[in-house]
């Protein structure tokens, strides 16, 4: 934790000194695909992004097969159906052999300040979460927070209210949503390994048995510079609810044991000016009810091993080095990163902690961008699992496109 605010105090400082040259207001020019979309003319608009990638373990011990992977391919579908009403949706093909919709929803612009949002819906956490095409971040895979802790990418079922603050220089998204599921009426599906992440419902004929928030507000007052603060709370869904007896209090004890507590809150922060890219995040996720839920989720003698909190972050920075040739219409950025998370920060009492799921990674790498969308990458991942055991190192390369 200490690391933490010193790594991030030292990035705040960078981003402080370098954001008093430029102090009008401006919002983050990074944009997804989907929010393109949404500020587009046209009545139909066609978007999407794809990437492939390669893996290589790099171990004196034993030799490993490198894996090549079609890892995404996405097509976005946008309609204008008037000035006020639009509609998106996100389709992605996964490995080459899966299909998922990521977004579906229907936006209405109630004024210059409020849009009303309602469908299958990015839960607004942290940064992959909804800025996830790979021509947006560096580096060849996604930040493994953003898979342990935050379960990206997250989506959900719901309703809420999205639009700007102008005079405060502030963008917002709040949002009433279905929620992960942690017992699916055989086994439970949290487990200390991911956390929550084996609870995503995708709105697969997901079910309810609790409403939950979500939450992200936004500072954009300074060109280059994205601030955001968000959250998630609410309680994971079980099928023991469905067609509950309300008089009977054995089961409801059973439902109830089924169940955990979920508050994550995460901040964020990114700049950009000049060449210079840096990035930070932090999530922190306690957990409540995990003891109960634990004994009950049992495989036989064995207690499962939800920690009763989570925390992760990461910082990274890196630059343009071909800024200084303005012949060039590439970009070539080195890049460092330094992620640490702790899947087993607190745990109850009667559970050990297991120190394979305290980990930090250390990548650093390069991204080609050989043009607006699209990118060739290249990375080395050294990766610590506790404190004791050596880095494993890993060499990604890939391709990334955004159109």
């Amino acid at each position: 934790m200490k690391r933490f605010f010193t790594l991030f105090l030292v990035v705040a400082s960078i981003i402080g000194i370098n954001a008093q040259e430029s102090n009008t207001s401006s919002e983050n020019e990074s944009k997804s695909v989907a929010q393109k979309l949404l500020t587009s003319d046209s009545k139909l608009t066609i978007g999407g992004y794809g990437e492939v990638h390669y893996n290589q373990i790099l171990n004196k011990q034993t030799r490993d097969n490198a894996v090549l992977d079609a890892h995404r391919m996405v097509l976005f579908f946008g309609y204008n159906f008037s000035k006020k009403t639009q509609f998106v949706t996100e389709i992605e093909m996964e490995y080459a052999n899966e299909i998922w919709v990521e977004q579906m929803f229907l936006q209405h612009k109630l004024n210059d300040y409020v849009n009303l949002k309602a469908g299958m819906l990015l839960i607004p956490m942290g940064i992959i979460n909804e800025y996830h095409e790979p021509t947006t971040f560096n580096g060849v895979e996604r930040p493994m927070i953003d898979n342990k802790i935050a379960p990206s990418t997250w989506r959900e079922v719901g309703v809420g209210l999205s639009g700007n603050i102008l005079p405060l220089s502030l963008k917002y998204q709040l949002y009433l949503v279905n929620g992960p599921s942690s017992y699916d009426g055989t086994k439970g599906l949290f487990k200390g390994t991911d956390g929550i992440r084996g609870g995503r419902q995708k709105a697969s004929k997901s079910y309810m048995s609790a409403p939950n928030f979500t939450g992200k507000i936004e500072y954009v007052g300074i060109k280059g510079l994205n601030v955001g603060l968000s959250g998630y709370f609410g309680n994971s869904q079980s099928k023991l609810f469905d067609k509950l007896d309300e008089a009977n209090t054995a089961m409801k004890l059973k439902a109830d044991s089924s169940v955990v507590g979920i508050s994550m809150l995460g901040a964020d922060a990114r700049y950009n000016s000049k060449g210079l890219e840096l990035r930070g995040q932090f999530y922190y996720t306690a957990l409540s009810n995990t003891e109960q839920y634990n004994t009950f989720t049992r495989a036989g003698t064995k207690r499962n091993d939800l920690g009763n909190s989570m925390m992760g972050y990461y910082v990274e920075a890196g630059y343009n080095v071909l800024r200084f040739f303005e012949q060039s219409k590439m970009e070539l950025v080195p890049f460092a990163r330094y992620q640490d998370y702790n899947l087993h920060n607190t745990v109850d009492a009667n559970l050990a902690v297991n120190y394979a799921y305290i980990s930090n990674v250390i990548t650093t790498g390069l991204t080609l961008k050989l043009t607006k969308g699209a990118v060739v990458k290249a990375d080395m991942d050294f990766a610590k699992i506790n404190a004791v055991t050596a880095r494993t190192v890993t060499f990604n390369a890939g391709i990334g496109v955004t159109f």
